[in-house]
């Protein structure tokens, strides 16, 4: 017979949780033969050698940070490794994974760290705030990301959004598409759209004082005003958004972010933690790509993404992506005579605690 020999290395990928003094490490690895050792090292310490994709570091501080390593060697010698940083305490994110309502996409975000999305129509849903969400994701960072619900669990219709807005006062200039622009440029910030000022108005007046214990400031939103290969920036000149090609021809939505376009409270872009769901996580949560309505994000009503979709200057406007009635996604004028619904999105910290399945019955719920 013939040796052939093994010269395929495997892949690694490291997935964690916590509890308040250890830290459980599970390796997610393949090989075209098969992993024959698995090695875990916590900080600097020695590596443990293993035949286990599971290992757990006991009596640990709580909140303290360790970097884990993670080691996989096949028969031949090949190896692969990969390695992550984790703060000891239970967190909600590891809650959510651990649950039988766990996401069950995943991809990689801006952040360069695994996000895990929902899709069809999970039990997600949040009670937070006096109010219903549902989660979008577990962001790369560990952050939640959500989209606001309503004061009941209620799936459809008008109550599922904050009210209605148009995007923007104007729409005769690119930059208008902006959730923030600078009224010159193609990624600005500063002055604030019709609907970031409508935005602003709710947090202030219902989420602001969570702020300091529960909402992340950092993890961000994408406004995405990158555009489409074979176009230049102009505010007068006709182009396509890079969120419309993706969507409209290819099929591919991404959860990339240029760093011109993440807009956060932290980073100066936006006057608060708040913002609108994006065009590609909204065509990821479809159950299948063919068929919007199979999403729970569909809701029967019009509503606002902070997507851009396009310039004409033919017609001297601009659009923005939106969910349509029928779970699609579609172009609107960004001051269109018909102002579409407002679901506010927000991102909770990671570094917090919750408790609940995700039922409608037994929501995921922040604990204090």
């Amino acid at each position: 017979f013939d040796l052939i020999p093994d010269d395929q290395a495997p892949t690694v990928s490291i997935l964690t949780t916590t509890t308040d003094t250890s830290i459980t490490v599970t390796a997610d690895a393949s090989d075209n033969i098969g992993i024959y050792y698995y090695y875990y090292k916590l900080d600097n310490d020695e590596e443990i050698q293993s035949e286990e994709a599971s290992y757990t570091f006991d009596n640990l501080e709580k909140d303290s940070v360790h970097t884990i390593t993670v080691r996989v060697e096949d028969a031949t010698g090949n190896e692969a490794s990969d390695n992550t940083e984790v703060t000891v305490g239970l967190r909600a994110g590891d809650v959510i994974l651990a649950s039988a309502n766990r996401p069950t996409g995943q991809t990689t975000d801006w952040t360069g760290g695994t996000t895990y999305y929902y899709t069809g129509n999970p039990n997600n849903w949040v009670q937070f705030g006096g109010f219903w969400w549902r989660i979008i994701r577990i962001n790369g960072d560990g952050s939640i990301r959500m989209i606001y619900q309503g004061t009941s669990a209620n799936t459809t219709g008008s109550g599922t959004q904050t009210g209605t807005s148009k995007f923007n006062s104007s729409y005769n200039r690119s930059y208008y598409v902006g959730l923030v622009h600078d009224g010159s440029s193609q990624h600005g910030y500063g002055q604030n759209s019709t609907i970031m000022n409508t935005l602003n108005n709710w947090y202030n007046s219902n989420l602001a004082s969570y702020e300091i214990e529960y909402i992340d400031t950092g993890a961000g939103f994408c406004s995405d005003r990158n555009l489409n290969g074979g176009y230049s920036w102009s505010e007068y000149v006709s182009h396509h958004y890079a969120a419309y090609e993706r969507l409209a021809n290819s099929n591919s939505p991404s959860l990339q972010c240029s760093d011109a376009d993440i807009l956060s409270q932290d980073n100066g872009r936006l006057p608060n933690p708040i913002g609108l769901i994006t065009a590609d996580e909204a065509a990821l949560a479809r159950a299948t790509w063919n068929n919007p309505q199979s999403s729970y994000l569909n809701t029967g009503e019009y509503y606002w993404t902070m997507s851009p979709s396009s310039f004409n200057s033919s017609t001297g406007r601009a659009s923005v992506l939106v969910v349509s009635d029928d779970g699609n996604i579609s172009s609107t004028h960004v001051n269109d005579n018909y102002s579409r619904g407002v679901r506010p999105v927000i991102n909770l910290k990671s570094a917090i605690a919750i408790s609940g399945t995700g039922t409608t019955s037994d929501p995921f719920v922040v604990v204090s």
